[in-house]
């Protein structure tokens, strides 16, 4: 007799199963039927604190630069946008991790390239600009059979409800329109990661920050994977030096996927060396 309470593990009528053959294709395969996932970012304590500093380290200097007024008047004072191209191999080296590329490389079939990578911060007791349901693909309103971004938020901090941890509704990366108030009531789910942790989401799955009740910020780095038919959030060819970039770095941030400026090197870059 079934133990009450307990998850099936008998089946019949399945003429197709998936069978993961490790925790990476566990973690694809999630985010491919719910549309989020989480995954470790392998990096220890020290390291961590390291990429906490250089965060404040940049984010200060991204404010002096641009102003604090600037930022505030465009709500973008709790962002810091292309943190890769803001004079640190810290998060070059982020936007590179092995164990999100992984799965990626999964989600998305063929070459994929950072459409963008920006800090976020969720200040305590106040609303900010991603407390708001939304997809990383914004305005869209269509599906597709496999993922065209993807989007990874790797935690500087612990995510936990009471701090603003992200909510997301499971499996609405499959249907095109925003689903209704009591459906969202009914369905949202908050998810808990730890600092070192990326949450990974199909970029059409419906999402949001929520309220930092805490007297700490919440900070976070997020990365968006696309296919090469998307153009840059910002162009990051345009302020980046590619001789400071291995080849494999280049191709990510999409110094061989940007459009030819005239016919004539279009047809050169068409040509077989």
């Amino acid at each position: 007799m079934a133990e009450s309470g307990r998850i099936p593990t008998n089946a019949y009528g399945i003429l197709r199963r998936e069978a993961p053959d490790n925790k990476c294709d566990e973690i694809v395969d999630q985010v491919r039927r719910l549309g989020y996932a989480k995954v470790s970012s392998g990096l220890d304590a020290q390291a961590l604190d390291a990429l906490r500093e250089e965060f404040e380290r940049v984010r200060t200097a991204y404010v002096a630069r641009h102003g604090e007024a600037q930022l505030r008047a465009a709500d973008e004072l709790n962002g810091v946008r292309a943190l890769c191209a803001q004079g640190s191999r810290a998060f070059i080296d982020l936007a590179m991790n092995s164990n999100v590329h992984g799965v990626v490389s999964q989600l998305i079939e063929g070459l994929y390239i950072l459409n963008q990578q920006n800090g976020v911060i969720n200040p305590p007791r106040q609303n900010y600009n991603q407390g708001a349901w939304h997809r990383d693909l914004p305005y869209q309103h269509f599906t597709s059979s496999t993922p065209l971004a993807v989007n990874a938020l790797f935690c500087l901090d612990d995510f936990t409800p009471d701090n603003g941890s992200t909510f997301v509704l499971p499996g609405s990366h499959k249907a095109g329109s925003f689903p209704s108030e009591a459906y969202v009531e009914s369905h949202a789910l908050q998810v808990m990661a730890k600092a070192g942790e990326f949450i990974l989401l199909d970029c059409m799955v419906f999402h949001s920050g929520s309220y930092n009740r805490s007297e700490k910020e919440r900070r976070a780095i997020n990365h968006v994977f696309n296919i090469p038919y998307f153009k840059q959030q910002i162009d990051l060819t345009a302020i980046m030096n590619p001789d400071e970039l291995s080849e494999k770095e280049r191709l990510l941030f999409g110094f061989s996927t940007q459009p030819s400026l005239s016919v004539e090197s279009y047809l050169t870059s068409r040509q077989k060396s």
